[in-house]
């Protein structure tokens, strides 16, 4: 099997080694990706749901909670507002908003690369789709049918269909995965808003609680 890849690797010509570039970055990225996103989606609803029961009794509980799961965006969201000194309540959903806003870069990480991937490796097929047919066209010699003459016709048709084939295949096999990832930024966007709500409505709450407890006392 490596030797046939191998082999096909070979006859594809040198259009092979920007798309086997491609290749090698789009899959490094989609593993980084699925590993971001799987942490995420495995433990960011327990940890919010930890964090707003603490948050409720205990606001130092909550944000020693969060510190400890940093790595994760919507903790970072969170702390941004909870480690305020004194907020009032426009202050504390702008350090929501604000802190969500920061988090987006890391939420589209790589959407561009796996953009020019899809983009260019189509491209490059089809460069190597031409080289491969200005190959075959250079060894064609009317009324000399030799056998040199004619494996180098038929290799450079090979090295034509192989590169568009595989620059095809790159593409659709990123475009899979970035549209996944794409998905999982949409519903994480979607996700964050209501975690927030839920925070903000809790912080809203306690500050109506403080307020009237102050006024009481005065």
């Amino acid at each position: 099997m490596i030797q046939q890849l191998f082999d096909l690797f070979n006859k594809g010509g040198i259009v092979m080694y920007p798309l086997f570039l491609a290749s090698s970055v789009a899959i490094v990225l989609i593993v980084e990706r699925c590993l971001f996103w799987f942490r995420v989606s495995r433990r960011q609803s327990k940890v919010v749901r930890d964090v707003l029961r603490l948050y409720r009794t205990n606001s130092e509980a909550a944000r020693k909670k969060l510190e400890l799961e940093i790595d994760l965006p919507i903790a970072r969201i969170f702390l941004a507002a909870l480690e305020l000194d004194r907020p009032n309540t426009e202050e504390f959903q702008i350090a929501l908003e604000s802190a969500a806003q920061a988090e987006i870069p890391v939420l589209k990480r790589f959407n561009t690369v796996f953009d020019s991937v899809i983009t260019l490796s189509p491209l490059l097929g089809l460069l190597g789709t031409v080289t491969g047919l200005m190959t075959s066209f250079a060894s064609v010699q009317f009324g000399d049918l030799s056998g040199e003459r004619a494996a180098a016709v038929t290799g450079g048709i090979s090295e034509a269909l192989i590169t568009t084939a595989t620059g095809l295949v790159i593409a659709i096999f990123t475009s899979f995965f970035a549209n996944m990832f794409r998905g999982f930024y949409q519903r994480q966007i979607y996700l964050i808003q209501e975690y927030g709500g839920q925070l903000e409505l809790i912080f809203r709450r306690y500050h109506d609680k403080v307020e009237q407890t102050r006024n009481a006392l005065t």
